[in-house]
């Protein structure tokens, strides 16, 4: 059965718009995330995925152990409804009320690590928290960017830490603190697993970032190997994180890595098909329906301005999956009522048939939908809440 034809019958009782997992495609995509993690177990990034029953599927299987979180008051959630043991939140908190939840809680913070980059996050827990606070399991952020040249950065703006001298400091300033206990390290090497190193259309930038991408690999085993021995001679470290789902195999190479991260390759969105050495199944698709036929060759959608977040360019934009042979028209793009598509496919569109579209970006499409539908060949299964269709939002 064709790809569309399977989709539309296994759908044929819901009203677009809607959003749907292939179950197949997602455990197709876990499968394959193992496999090239080498042995290393992979943490699940949450803000990839924001649908507890596909957390709690993917961390079921063998090869990946605890979550990956994107803020505190998540992480305190995942805790409190017992979705794992091991929850690190992978980005500083300045969350008054969830810190105060935290120190309240003792199983939570048994469970939950948070990631510091300097002593003025420590300095905030002590002034929201009080002196003489509960012990907080903390995580050092370490900056991977590639520095080739004084004043060029290339890489996420995360860590000001950067060198093996600055981690020991701050490594050291954390064991001074009381309240506060080092266990891990983090580091995300953005400029090797967030950027595609075959971006269609465009093999000149795709050998510029393959050239970036190797020597920035090279440096950065070095760095991170001396930064994590430089850190262990402080503090007894239970994980040292790395990766994302570009760089994988990459990151598995370096030793001073004991886990590794990733999520979007569960999903598999429009922006990982720029890889050379892997390609994600689409798993989770969202369709609309056909509400106008204004000329030949187009036809109009109801509402579909998903749009990714980073750069405003036009990869952020959905794009058309199903029918093959439908695009984006570049003087309206998606829109928040209504969006257009072009293309021959469009002459076969009547009233009400669905288009089939992809996001961009792994996690954000749950920000649009309270449910997915569960499809397994062309059945859905069930309907399953994402965090918004649960009441929970945490940006």
């Amino acid at each position: 059965m064709q790809p569309r034809t399977r989709l539309d019958a296994a759908t044929k009782e819901h009203d677009p718009p809607f959003a749907i997992v292939d179950l197949d495609a997602f455990d197709s995509n876990a499968a394959d995330l193992v496999r090239r993690a080498g042995g290393l177990p992979i943490r699940v990034a949450s803000k990839s995925v924001r649908v507890r029953a596909l957390l709690e599927r993917v961390l079921a299987k063998p090869g990946f152990a605890g979550v990956m979180c994107y803020s505190l008051a998540e992480a305190l959630w995942l805790s409190e409804v017992d979705l794992a043991e091991d929850l690190l939140v992978a980005y500083p908190i300045v969350d008054h009320t969830a810190l105060r939840r935290l120190a309240k809680d003792d199983k939570a913070r048994g469970r939950i690590t948070i990631v510091v980059d300097s002593t003025a996050h420590l300095d905030f827990v002590q002034t929201t928290l009080g002196a003489g606070h509960p012990e907080i399991r903390v995580c050092l952020e370490l900056d991977v960017s590639w520095r080739p040249a004084p004043g060029l950065h290339i890489g996420p703006r995360r860590s000001p830490v950067h060198t093996a001298l600055e981690a020991r400091a701050l490594a050291e300033a954390i064991t001074r603190r009381p309240g506060f206990r080092l266990v891990g390290v983090m580091a995300y090497e953005g400029q090797i697993a967030g950027l595609g190193d075959r971006p269609p259309g465009k093999p000149l930038r795709g050998a510029a970032l393959r050239w970036m991408q190797r020597h920035s690999a090279t440096e950065l085993v070095e760095r991170r190997t001396a930064a994590v021995s430089a850190v262990r001679d402080v503090a007894d470290l239970e994980f040292v994180n790395g990766g994302g789902t570009g760089s994988l195999e990459i990151t598995a190479a370096d030793p001073s890595v004991t886990e590794l991260a990733a999520g979007s390759g569960l999903i598999g969105p429009t922006l990982f098909d720029g890889y050379r050495g892997f390609r994600p199944k689409p798993a989770v698709l969202f369709a609309l329906p056909v509400v106008r036929r204004p000329k030949r060759h187009v036809a109009t959608l109801f509402s579909g301005g998903y749009i990714a977040s980073g750069t405003a360019t036009a990869d952020r934009l959905p794009s058309p999956y199903l029918p093959v042979g439908l695009s984006l028209l570049s003087v309206e793009g998606a829109g928040e009522v209504q969006t257009p598509v072009v293309g021959r496919a469009a002459d076969s569109l009547r009233l009400g048939d669905r288009v089939w579209l992809r996001h961009a970006k792994a996690g954000e499409l749950a920000e649009r939908f309270t449910h997915y539908l569960v499809v397994r060949g062309d059945v859905v299964e069930r309907t399953i809440p994402t965090y918004r269709g649960e009441d929970r939002s945490f940006g």
